[in-house]
């Protein structure tokens, strides 16, 4: 059989979905955060991972696939108001700390393997809804799925966002190129908007970069130094696609939000779901070699 799930006990309990035939496979650490830490294929690592910070609990990790839930990015002053009291939320929001559970696994057609997050009495304290969040991830030859199921618990309705915040592995930018389906991006920073040709300064100390008005759902990254070329595709409701990396660091981000900064507090795009109400999404990463 070409695809399998595994599991061992590390530092935390880690699964690994394979498909031996593309010779593929992704290490997922379902306590830390739901997280896909690892994807190699060939051997050839597409993710990048700062394991020194991974192996320390109280620091956030800087690699993998961090899932970004109920916000992406931060909002102002890390505050929100909701019925008339204020809320604390860190940037990105809680889900990637918080433990998830694996509630289901396959390897009919793919090597698959489902988490769940559900709120508890620790995000109520920040975020007073209830819910629940059911990610598969499916690897299937040199293609990662992230398929999403965001369910409303709550008696009322639940404004939020989601995201994810990729590490991509390029030890050598000045080879690279990307084509974000966009004429121009804001800066982080200055707030300010400049036309995109598809390339970046990277003798700056850091480029955080948003793009808000996206003529497609697909990117790529083509990386001329390592021959491979990834491409990501995901669902509509994606509406914000953000570049951050820093300066002689050996990744890039690509990241999905389906809302800019400060949505909870702005509203711009912000996903509202009515009691009961659910909302599935997709995210897809494929490499391929040029």
């Amino acid at each position: 059989m070409a695809f399998s799930v595994t599991f061992k006990k590390e530092q935390y309990l880690t699964y690994t979905l394979s498909d031996s035939e593309a010779i593929s496979q992704i290490t997922v650490v379902p306590e830390r955060g739901g997280i896909i830490l690892l994807w190699k294929i060939q051997g050839q690592d597409i993710l990048y991972l700062d394991k020194e910070r991974f192996s320390k609990p109280e620091m956030s990790i800087r690699g993998g696939v961090p899932v970004l839930f109920p916000i992406c990015g931060n909002i102002h002053n890390n505050t929100y108001t909701y019925l008339n009291r204020t809320y604390i939320l860190k940037q990105h929001g809680f889900a990637r700390d918080l433990p998830w559970k694996v509630t289901q696994q396959g390897t009919d057609d793919c090597a698959s393997l489902t988490v769940t997050l559900k709120s508890n009495e620790q995000t109520r304290l920040v975020y007073p809804f209830e819910f629940q969040l059911d990610f598969t991830y499916e690897l299937k030859g040199n293609s990662l799925i992230i398929r999403q199921k965001y369910a409303n618990k709550s008696e009322k309705k639940m404004p939020f966002s989601f995201g994810f915040h990729p590490y991509y592995y390029v030890p050598n930018k000045s080879k690279v190129f990307f084509d974000i389906p966009s004429s121009e991006y804001q800066d982080q920073t200055t707030k300010k908007t400049f036309s995109y040709d598809g390339t970046f300064d990277f003798d700056q100390n850091e480029i955080d970069v948003g793009f808000h008005s996206l003529s497609r759902s697909l990117a790529t990254m083509t990386d001329y130094h390592r021959k491979l070329k990834l491409v990501l595709s995901w669902s509509d409701i994606y509406s914000t696609f953000v570049f951050w990396t820093l300066k002689g660091k050996d990744y890039v981000c690509l990241e999905p939000w389906t809302a800019p900064r400060n949505a909870l507090n702005t509203g711009n795009n912000l996903t509202e779901l009515d009691p009961g109400a659910t909302c599935e999404a997709m995210f897809e990463m494929s490499v391929k070699s040029i």
